[in-house]
This record gives C-alpha cells, sequence and structure tokens, in this order.
C-alpha cells in the first residue's frame, strides 16, 4: 500500500511536521490543529510505503493514521534528545579550556 504524501513544516515549532495524502492536501486536517500548527509551510512530497524507513517516525503508525484520520502530526524531539543526538566535537566545545 503505497501513499503519496505532502510534509508540511510548521512555522511556529521547528521540528513539527505534519503529513497529508497529496490527493487530499490539507482537507482532513482539523482547523483547531491547522490554527495551533501555524500556516502550513510545504516541505517536501514523498511516496510512503510499509517497506520505508522514516528517520523519526514509526512508518507503520504514519500509514494507520493517513488512513484513518488523514494527516499524521510529527511532533519535535524532547530537547534532551537533541543534546544525546549531537556529536562529541559539538559537546566538547562547550568545555572549559
Amino acid at each position: 500500500m503505497k501513499k503519496i504524501c505532502s510534509i508540511y513544516k510548521s512555522p511556529r515549532k521547528d521540528g513539527m511536521y505534519l503529513y497529508v495524502l497529496k490527493a487530499d492536501a490539507l482537507k482532513r486536517v482539523p482547523e483547531g490543529l491547522l490554527s495551533a500548527f501555524g500556516a502550513p509551510q510545504h516541505s517536501f512530497d514523498l511516496v510512503l510505503s510499509p517497506d520505508k524507513t522514516l528517520a523519526r517516525e514509526d512508518i507503520h503508525k504514519v500509514l494507520e493514521n493517513l488512513e484513518k484520520q488523514g494527516y499524521h502530526l510529527q511532533m519535535p524531539p524532547p530537547e534532551e534528545e537533541y543534546i544525546e543526538h549531537l556529536p562529541d566535537e559539538l559537546l566538547r566545545m562547550n568545555d572549559p579550556v
């Protein structure tokens, strides 16, 4: 089951993305969510299938949400997760000399 998906980023929250079926665009996204999300900024389109891997999301959950509710909201990672993924060199830049 392949789906053509459009991905929008939020102008209000870095790392927050909205996945929608390209054919539906934003028609199935609730008004309240769009209000909180801000004016969606189109990032790119992507073909999704169960055998695909996404960096921060479970592909099966994304496809399920697209099917059932017409959208998937990707929340930004917790702030401490950003720190865990920083390269050691960046972390050492903050060490006193």
